[in-house]
C-alpha cells in the first residue's frame, strides 16, 4: 500500500487564512449580537419603570380625587412625568446605541439605513457625510445608479450615493 503525506506546509495558506477570517467575523457577529441584547433589555427595563410610573400617577391622582384637593398632588404628578420624561431620553440614547451597533440609521421618513448612505433611497434626504461603506454582501440583489454606478436596493427611488432618481426596468 502506497501513503503519500501531505505537509501543513503544501496547503494552501489562503484556506487557513479564510478559515481564521470566518472565525473573526463570527466572534465579532456573536459580540455584536451580544451587545445588542443587553442594550434592548437595558431598555425594557426602562420601559417597565415607565409602566410604573405611571402607576404611581395614577395614584397621586386618585389621592387628589379622594381628598377632594387636586393641587396638593401636583407636584408628586409633575414630579412623575419628569420621571418619565428623563426614562423616555434614556430609551432613545439606548436605541441610538443599538443603530449604532448594528451599522445602522433611521431616516426621517421612518426607513432604517445601513450607516454609510449619503441619500435615503425611500424619500430622498440626503444625510451628513457617512463613516467609509464595507463591501455589500455576496448575493444580495441590488440596482446599480446610472450616474454614479453605486449599488442601490433593488426597490431604492433614489440612489443612496448622489440622490438620483432610480430609473427601474418595467
Amino acid at each position: 500500500m502506497n501513503l503519500t503525506l501531505i505537509s501543513w506546509e503544501a496547503c494552501p495558506m489562503s484556506f487557513f487564512d479564510k478559515m481564521k477570517q470566518g472565525a473573526s467575523e463570527a466572534a465579532k457577529k456573536a459580540q455584536q449580537t451580544v451587545e445588542i441584547s443587553k442594550l434592548r433589555l437595558q431598555v425594557a427595563a426602562k420601559e417597565k419603570d415607565i409602566e410604573k410610573e405611571y402607576t404611581l400617577i395614577g395614584e397621586a391622582i386618585y389621592k387628589g380625587y379622594a381628598a377632594g384637593d387636586w393641587k396638593k398632588q401636583e407636584q408628586d404628578v409633575s414630579a412623575h412625568c419628569g420621571q418619565i420624561d428623563q426614562l423616555k431620553a434614556d430609551i432613545q440614547a439606548l436605541e441610538l446605541k443599538v443603530q449604532e451597533a448594528k451599522n445602522e440609521k433611521i431616516c426621517r421618513c421612518g426607513k432604517v439605513l445601513a450607516r454609510e448612505v449619503k441619500f435615503c433611497p425611500a424619500c430622498g434626504n440626503r444625510f451628513a457625510d457617512p463613516p467609509p461603506a464595507e463591501a455589500p454582501a455576496a448575493g444580495v440583489l441590488q440596482t446599480i445608479c446610472a450616474l454614479c454606478q453605486t449599488p442601490n436596493d433593488v426597490g431604492a427611488k433614489f440612489c443612496a450615493n448622489c440622490g438620483t432618481t432610480m430609473q427601474h426596468d418595467s
